[in-house]
């Protein structure tokens, strides 16, 4: 029995693709290790949002050689999309799949010996536009929470962006497909599942024409026995409806918290940028969301130094996302990406520049994330626990995704509970009425 070993760079989507493809393995008879457990196969899958991608995949190659000098080493994911040639020259990679072979990983390698004689890794990659296939990918590494991915691919044409090129045109499973997986999950007695994707508001598109809705998803999931909350990961501010949030609002199962990309609050680089929106349509749906759910989390991403950005361009956005009632900001540093648009953009912000706008957000997050955790001190609220333990405590989330802090009670493991939110700690953490917790617990 063969072993094999899984390392995932990057985002939920990839985690749940990995998750779905080493189950496969499994299914084949082959036996899932740990990185450093002497595997027969690595299974590396890449990410190109960053500009380290290369090195970040040397790095694990290397470490793979060293763990293995005679073990197999696969690549796939975004950047083996994106560069298969280019990885094809690391020493130590036997093989790089493209978007449109990674789930035919184990029927199109099947043996998984290495060549002695190659000089460098065989290439498996077809242009993006073959990648029409969609594949349902699901997680089940850690029995809390667990990423369903609905959708993949996106058909926006943002200026930094490669994923178009990576994961090809929007396209989404049914309804009914993703009600059935959600069903498969509810029964390993996972409590939440998150829902991921590229751009999962874009969700309905088979066949290239669009045949059902986001909220027609959403309806059908608040309806699946067995999950306890129902998450929604980032989502287009401009696919954000009112009926969506509305429906949100009054939901058995999907939880206050969205995450919604606004990368600049600055219109002339939103239109730089390609986006779909300006800010007024963000303020609106900010106001719509603390209108219905005033303790609604609300996180943002948002990207400094693109090209064009001025000093005058990047206050603005500071100020922007200083006045909006958000709960935490992700940063993203701008990095060159190839063959994209913002390429010919002028002019280029110093990479200097670039970290200190950067550090600054980062502290704005800080800022925005205790007031917001601030206002929710003597709230109650329900927190799924997780196995998540250090110094003899144990975290978990409530439902508008506050981290919470409380001692060890392994019967609260997996399981909501209600409790009342009563300050921070010195780590920034949530605590809880341990008296009310224990009761709770033991009643």
């Amino acid at each position: 029995m063969k072993k094999v070993a899984f390392y995932t760079l990057g985002c939920k989507l990839n985690y749940s693709e990995t998750s779905t493809i080493s189950r496969m393995f499994e299914q084949k008879g082959y036996r899932k290790v740990e990185f450093n457990e002497q595997p027969d196969i690595f299974i590396i899958n890449t990410c190109s949002v960053t500009d380290n991608a290369d090195k970040k995949c040397r790095k694990i190659v290397r470490e793979a050689q060293q763990i293995n000098p005679a073990g197999y080493v696969a690549i796939v994911g975004c950047y083996a999309q994106l560069k298969p040639r280019e990885i094809a020259e690391i020493p130590g990679v036997d093989v790089v799949l493209g978007a449109a072979e990674k789930f035919r990983l184990v029927e199109l390698l099947d043996t998984f010996e290495k060549d002695p004689v190659a000089s460098k890794a065989r290439v498996l990659a077809s242009p993006i536009e073959e990648a029409i296939d969609y594949h349902t990918s699901y997680s089940l590494n850690d029995r809390t929470r667990t990423f369903l991915k609905v959708q993949d691919g996106c058909d926006y044409p943002c200026a930094y962006c490669t994923i178009p090129l990576a994961r090809g045109k929007s396209r989404s499973d049914s309804v009914e497909n993703v009600v059935k997986a959600a069903l498969e999950i509810a029964q390993q007695g996972v409590k939440e599942i998150v829902l991921t994707g590229v751009n999962i508001g874009d969700f309905g598109i088979r066949d290239g024409q669009r045949q059902e809705y986001f909220l027609d998803l959403v309806k059908a999931l608040d309806e699946v026995d067995g999950i306890a909350r129902f998450r929604i990961s980032s989502i287009e501010p401009n696919l954000l409806t009112d009926e969506v949030i509305e429906f949100v609002a009054q939901s058995k199962r999907f939880v206050p918290h969205f995450h919604i990309p606004l990368q600049s609050g600055s219109d002339k680089m939103l239109g730089l940028m390609r986006r779909r929106y300006r800010s007024a349509l963000y303020i609106d749906r900010i106001k719509k969301i603390k209108a219905l759910m005033p303790h609604c989390c609300i996180g943002v991403d948002v990207i400094v130094g693109h090209p064009g950005e001025t000093q005058d361009d990047f206050l603005e956005t500071y100020r922007f996302l200083n006045d909006l009632d958000i709960s935490y900001l992700h940063v993203f540093t701008y990095s060159e990406r190839p063959n994209t648009s913002a390429l010919t953009i002028r002019p280029v912000v110093p990479v200097r520049e670039r970290a200190e706008r950067s550090k600054m957000l980062h502290i704005l997050s800080e800022k925005k994330k205790r007031f917001f955790y601030e206002q929710q001190v003597g709230r109650p609220a329900t927190v799924l626990f997780e196995e998540d333990i250090q110094g003899g405590m144990m975290q978990g989330f409530t439902e508008n995704y506050v981290r919470v802090t409380a001692r060890y009670d392994p019967l609260l493991i997996n399981e909501t509970k209600k409790v009342v939110l009563t300050g921070l700690n010195e780590s920034g953490l949530m605590e809880v009425d341990e008296a009310e917790t224990q009761i709770l617990t033991h009643s």
